[in-house]
């Protein structure tokens, strides 16, 4: 009787499991198809309007006449050393962003007095378009991978600065009064009450910095001269081959697209005990 009643519970136990990963997969199959069907039907209107005379074709190429030199240039080395050259100035961009951005912010948040010194100078600089420091960026650092680098990281810093800053002036008072009772050590203070609260601001402030990073990257390429998908974009556009130029403008928005996927996906395996995250899994 007990081993029947066992087998039961097992049963129901593991149908209440399936029940509860269904909804998941479900959910996750619509997370990852509803952004694809959006392309498509992008694509299929760009095909539409070009082939219908609504746009001059010369100015906007049918959509499969772009895929298919994107699939041609798939092929080349040349495409990929593109976009491992603008990954290379995209990574050394947010790094220098997440060191500046980060030590200035969490200094800003854990001192009074650091924030308002802080403060009045990064609400003058923020606004400021990294774009107009161009030809400063030619001057002192020329026309090479240290631009990009330098206007990546000067635009991506800011988001990292101002959400680790926040995140870390969110702290509950009493939280931090507790564990100032308890004589809980400072190291410990900072790795199981600040981080916790702090990270999801962080996590946020880095995915956008990720994007304005590339941004600012593939435009340096496009402005500078400097090698890249940006640089090779403009090379087709001047000789005419606009197909392929579009081309290049899709993989820079593909290559935003999953980059934004990662930072994603890695902000909820680091964060799965966040709320936000525990009921978009549930």
């Amino acid at each position: 009787m007990s081993t029947s009643t066992s087998l039961t519970t097992l049963g129901s136990a593991s149908d209440a499991t399936r029940a509860r990963r269904r909804p998941a997969l479900w959910a996750w199959g619509g997370r990852l198809w509803e952004p694809l069907l959006g392309i498509l039907l992008a694509l299929v209107a760009v095909e539409i309007a070009s082939r219908s005379g609504l746009v001059n074709s010369r100015a906007l190429p049918p959509a499969t006449d772009i895929c298919a030199v994107l699939i041609e240039r798939l092929g080349r080395p040349d495409l990929w050393s593109d976009i491992m050259l603008t990954l290379q100035g995209w990574v050394q961009g947010l790094i220098v962003a997440l060191v500046v951005g980060g030590l200035l912010g969490g200094a800003a948040g854990l001192s009074e007095t650091v924030f308002h010194l802080l403060r009045p100078i990064v609400e003058f600089m923020r606004p400021v378009p990294s774009v107009a420091l161009i030809p400063l960026a030619i001057l002192t650092l020329g026309s090479g991978m240290e631009s990009k680098v330098f206007l990546a990281g000067f635009a991506a810093t800011w988001p990292i600065l101002i959400h680790t800053m926040y995140g870390v002036r969110s702290l509950d008072p009493v939280q931090a009064d507790v564990a100032r009772s308890f004589r809980i050590r400072r190291h410990d203070v900072v790795m199981r009450v600040l981080l916790p609260t702090a990270m999801p601001y962080i996590a946020t402030g880095v995915r956008i910095a990720s994007a304005i990073a590339l941004a600012l990257t593939v435009s340096a390429e496009l402005i500078i001269g400097a090698p890249g998908i940006g640089s090779s974009l403009n090379v087709a556009r001047a000789s005419g081959a606009t197909d392929l130029a579009y081309a290049y403008l899709l993989v820079a928005g593909m290559l935003g697209w999953l980059l934004n996927l990662l930072f994603l996906a890695i902000e909820r395996k680091t964060l799965s005990w966040h709320p936000i995250h525990r009921e978009r899994a549930t």
